[in-house]
């Protein structure tokens, strides 16, 4: 990963995730993060600004690092059959979506004013694109696919159905059988990745022998 943070900055921002990942963002408050971190409050204002300000840098730290653990995991299928290769990736990118709900919400206010942001989400899904367009191409060479679908067609797909399941729960839920909160998220990530691999490999024109 870039060096864009100081190992304190990360410490805190581990923490920071952690309980804002159980109890969301406006149910931590500062006092939480420090009191974990074993910091001192002001120490906030000095790393980041305040608590808005370190959201982006949250949100800038765990993309960074999902592009890191991506580029990691994307390394140790290049060798796969292309069908492998596009099944291991689209089941990533969904687990990691439904993995950091949380930021949904904040990315979309963050976003419209925040030039940093941009940029470091375009260079993650130009990566995403790249890798993807390696593995149609592999696959139309060998003839495991038949149709060359665009790659930035294919991850809008991906990003465009999860992120629609994740910020519409109260319709989806309709629709997945579940108990409790946590057996919801499972079904609802296991029937959105079912259903995307379908429609890929369709897309491709892959038919499984």
């Amino acid at each position: 990963m870039k060096k864009k943070f100081t190992e304190k900055q990360i410490h805190i921002l581990d923490i920071a995730e952690e309980l804002i990942a159980k109890k969301g963002y406006e149910g931590t408050s500062v006092r939480d993060i420090c009191s974990k971190a074993n910091i001192n409050v002001a120490m906030i204002s000095y790393y980041f600004g305040s608590k808005e300000k370190m959201m982006s840098y949250l949100y800038q730290y765990r993309v960074l690092k999902t592009r890191e653990n991506f580029s990691e995991f994307a390394d140790t299928i290049k060798e796969g059959k292309p069908e492998m290769q596009m099944r291991e990736m689209i089941k990533y990118i969904v687990s990691q979506l439904f993995k950091y709900n949380y930021f949904h919400g904040f990315v979309t206010q963050e976003l419209r004013h925040t030039e940093n942001l941009k940029d470091e989400l375009l260079d993650f899904y130009q990566l995403f694109v790249r890798k993807l367009d390696e593995v149609i191409k592999k696959g139309v060479a060998s003839g495991v696919f038949t149709f060359t679908p665009k790659p930035e067609d294919i991850l809008t797909m991906i990003i465009g159905s999860t992120l629609f399941v994740i910020r519409n729960k109260n319709f989806y839920e309709l629709y997945v059988p579940s108990k409790n909160e946590e057996t919801y998220a499972k079904e609802a990530e296991k029937k959105v990745r079912m259903n995307l691999l379908l429609s890929v490999f369709a897309i491709l024109g892959y038919a499984a022998d």
